[in-house]
């Protein structure tokens, strides 16, 4: 009885966590002004432009 007791509380007290992926950004380099899409900074010498997207082609724009 006991252990039935602890795994209903185990199991009561395990949440599932719904996390969001990471938003994608367009990167413009600094030296030529080229942009590319990234979740991630592609390096030194590019800057993060402000809109976020939901999608690897940064065509579909995250809203808040």
């Amino acid at each position: 009885m006991f252990r039935k007791i602890i795994v209903l509380c185990m199991v009561l007290l395990v949440t599932p966590t719904h996390a969001a992926p990471a938003a994608w950004y367009k990167w413009r380099s600094k030296l030529n002004a080229h942009v590319v899409c990234s979740q991630t900074s592609p390096g030194e010498g590019w800057e993060q432009l402000p809109q976020a997207y939901q999608d690897g082609r940064c065509e579909r724009p995250k809203s808040n």
